[in-house]
């Protein structure tokens, strides 16, 4: 497989006995990101980053030309200096954190381009140094709660920072679908707030030297805009090998 036109998509597990109905809808949304970006001209490879673990999974990506990684369970608050014990916290995935902060240090390093969905969104943030809002209550503005899986999509709108390199290619106002109960809250070392929701909170944040992009919505969800996902990957890279 030629490097220049690959592209990695990290996900937590490819497995999941003990939630069988989230990891089926976790599933789906992984392969809609693959069919998206296979569409885009990428070579895809699906990377479990708690399968693999830290070497594993940087030794799987080296040498890849661009990085997603998808959404998942909570990051365990050890990592951004916080307390276990919180409202809404379930199961933690520590070794498929090691692994996904580890890749994010790394692809700054390099500057590989990384797209961030949802939880990796908030591993970009964790990585540079950020920290995270816990848990943001029932609020019903970010993710509907108390619904069958199939139902934790909440639409909402957010802005876009003028400015942003999202902006230049999603315009000033996007409709997002999102399911998250935790968010960005003090922003990591280089990283600027891209996107905001009506409350406030950060739904989006750019590197401000590195192809490095996250957003707190699913792109890649069945409900949300067309296009949405394909002008979100053709804003941080391109699959060279197949361009040429």
């Amino acid at each position: 497989m030629d490097s220049r036109g690959r592209l990695s998509v990290v996900v937590v597990t490819d497995d999941r006995p003990h939630a069988p109905e989230y990891h089926a809808y976790s599933s789906l949304l992984a392969e809609r990101a693959v069919r998206g970006a296979a569409d885009a001209g990428w070579q895809v490879d699906v990377v479990a980053a708690e399968r693999l673990g830290e070497r594993g999974t940087l030794r799987r990506t080296d040498g890849s030309a661009a990085l997603v990684i998808l959404g998942g369970e909570d990051i365990a608050p050890e990592f951004y200096g916080a307390a276990r014990g919180y409202r809404g916290e379930g199961r933690h995935a520590e070794r498929a954190d090691a692994a996904q902060l580890a890749l994010v240090r790394r692809a700054l390093e390099r500057r590989t381009p990384l797209l961030g969905v949802c939880r990796g969104h908030q591993i970009i943030n964790v990585a540079l140094g950020g920290s995270l809002i816990q848990d943001l209550g029932e609020t019903g503005v970010h993710r509907n709660d108390g619904v069958p899986i199939e139902r934790v999509m909440a639409t909402h709108a957010v802005r876009l920072a003028a400015g942003s390199r999202l902006a230049s290619g999603l315009g000033p106002v996007l409709s997002t679908q999102s399911a998250h109960h935790q968010a960005v809250d003090r922003l990591g070392a280089g990283l600027g707030a891209a996107a905001t929701a009506s409350d406030g909170l950060v739904e989006a944040i750019e590197h401000a030297d590195a192809p490095i992009v996250g957003v707190q919505w699913h792109p890649e969800d069945p409900g949300a805009p067309r296009g949405q996902l394909a002008a979100l990957l053709a804003g941080f890279a391109r699959p060279l090998a197949l361009a040429a």
